[in-house]
């Protein structure tokens, strides 16, 4: 029996309780207002509800005598042992051992859909991330969005959202004229101006320009090469940004130009609309949004008194644009140092009369730090001032990468210990968790050549203590994963995965799949292999959502 048999089966239960005390009204109660959780002691059971206590007025019954009778109701149900209330109305509830190892044979059956589902199929999301300048290598903190926001994608998607990823290329203002600018100046053998970008990797890129160029790009007034050395040098940067992102595993669904909001009317559009919906007003030749109606703490300048377009405007066009491309929901990822803009997002998506942090949405990151042999990181050997995602990678391994930027909580400072990282032991977390994955294929491998194999299942026969933390693990992450998508929180997928994980190699050193010496091959033996392999689908399930490979051997 899985949580939501389960779920359905408290329903039935409470449904006819609260239809009798309301004549013959359940107050439109669904599985969502009947929560289940694994009891932190094992001893109280496998599953704990608080149902009672948050229906207890609904129904007009004290909680404690409303979970007595939950309780009676739910004992009748086939795959339940026992339900017993604790304090002042909590429901325990006890699988019996066939309906809880059931649960291996589904997961099998079910393969890489297990966990998977449409609940979100209402959602078309545009999800922004990384989006770093085209002004060189990814960094540290757009690493930790690359991993977060792909493994968001997947989780997302796994539970039936319509995603598409995004990059906004900023191709547009003044740090594509410093870039520039250091290009030129690397050529000409100058020193870098004083606002301009250094590191070994802007003496290659305008080496490149150099070389790419037909003619002699000495001979142009200084305009033109600056030009030249914009578009061409902007252009070989991002191909280096798509090309580092690929091979860490992340594509793009699309790659929208800063540049083309400004040349399509993008700008004009949103501020017309805005100025229909009353928003818009004038003050000292300037055109303001009246941001602070909608909780800004200030009005906001969208076209300066020069004519020009102040930076607001493109973020209004921006979001329009996606609104107008059928996005219900907009998430964007941004960086530690963009929190206070998120107040002035949130006033703008209400002033176009969308519903902040639905919506549109917005997630924090903070900063990311290596350290190794106890000591910060603090240079790129090519960048020349940052740690980049080339670094971590040339250092570490993608997989080992993505899992270490994706296992903590996007809005926590994160200290990554390259030394743990690089060791081939359980304290590397992705080598915990990948390692049990492999160990779940050694198993299985053994065991055919021992003629162990499914042509029997006898769920009643996982009993044992370390099958059934196993089993109530197993249990959690369809829920795990729903979760996650809901607080857009990949993190919790992988601590999920290092439990399930240590539960596995419990499990592995207390319950034998394959027979002692020359003992015959039983039903009990059979049906641990069905749980052996349900663990390594829902690893290689989870390590999938996150990006990260599950080897068969290590």
């Amino acid at each position: 029996m899985d949580p939501a048999a389960l779920s359905a089966a408290l329903l039935d239960v409470i449904a006819p309780l609260a239809e009798a005390r309301r004549e013959g009204s359940s107050a439109g109660l669904t599985v969502a207002d009947l929560p289940l959780e694994r009891p932190k002691n094992r001893d109280h059971g496998d599953w704990a509800s608080n149902a009672a206590l948050k229906l207890s007025k609904v129904v007009g019954v004290g909680p404690r005598e409303l979970a007595a009778q939950i309780a009676a109701g739910l004992e009748s149900v086939d795959g339940i042992a026992s339900v017993e209330v604790a304090g002042p109305g909590f429901i325990n509830i006890r699988l019996d051992a066939a309906a809880a190892g059931a649960l291996a044979k589904t997961i099998v059956d079910r393969g890489s859909a297990f966990g998977t589902n449409d609940s979100r199929a209402d959602e078309v999301i545009n999800l922004e991330f990384v989006s770093a300048n085209p002004t060189g290598p990814i960094h540290l903190g757009g690493t930790r969005w690359a991993a977060l926001g792909d493994a968001l994608a997947r989780i997302l998607s796994s539970q039936g959202a319509q995603v598409t990823r995004e990059y906004y290329f900023n191709d547009h203002g003044a740090q594509i004229d410093r870039f520039a600018r250091s290009l030129v100046a690397a050529h000409q053998g100058d020193p870098t101006p004083e606002d301009g970008y250094g590191g070994a990797y802007i003496h290659d890129i305008a080496q490149r320009v150099v070389e790419g160029y037909d003619g002699d790009i000495d001979l142009l007034d200084a305009a033109s090469r600056q030009e030249v050395f914009r578009a061409h040098g902007v252009s070989l940067m991002f191909g280096e940004i798509k090309s580092s992102l690929h091979e860490f595993g992340v594509d793009f669904d699309v790659y929208f130009h800063e540049n083309d909001l400004h040349d399509s009317g993008a700008v004009e559009r949103a501020v017309a609309r805005l100025r229909e919906l009353g928003h818009i007003f004038e003050a000292d030749g300037a055109t303001w949004l009246r941001s602070t109606a909608f909780g800004d703490d200030k009005d906001r300048v969208i076209i300066k008194s020069d004519g020009q377009p102040a930076y607001i405007s493109g973020d209004l066009a921006y979001y329009l644009d996606k609104r107008e491309r059928g996005f219900n929901r907009c998430i964007i990822m941004l960086g530690a140092d963009h929190h206070g803009y998120v107040q002035r997002l949130m006033a703008m998506c209400a002033a176009f009369g969308d519903e902040p942090n639905v919506n549109l949405q917005v997630l924090i990151g903070q900063m990311v730090n290596l350290v190794r042999d106890g000591q910060p990181m603090r240079m790129s050997k090519r960048a020349g001032t940052v740690v980049t995602l080339e670094d971590l990678v040339e250092i570490v391994g993608v997989d080992a990468a993505r899992y270490a930027l994706t296992r903590s909580s996007a809005d926590s400072n994160l200290d990554i210990d390259l030394d743990v990282l690089q060791k081939r032991t359980n304290d590397n977390p992705v080598f915990y968790v990948q390692y049990a994955h492999a160990r779940t294929h050694n198993v299985a491998r053994n065991a055919a050549d021992s003629g162990v194999e499914r042509s029997e299942f006898a769920p009643e026969l996982l009993s044992h203590e370390a099958e059934s933390a196993l089993l109530g693990a197993l249990q959690e992450y369809p829920r795990v994963v729903a979760y996650a998508a809901e607080v857009r929180e990949p993190h919790r997928v992988a601590r999920y995965l290092e439990e399930l994980a240590g539960l596995y190699h419990r499990w592995y050193d207390n319950c034998r799949v394959i027979p002692l010496s020359d003992a015959p091959v039983e039903t009990l033996h059979r049906t641990r292999l069905w749980l052996n392999d349900a663990t390594g689908q829902v690893l290689r399930n989870g390590l999938t959502l996150l990006g990260v490979s599950a080897p068969e051997r290590m």
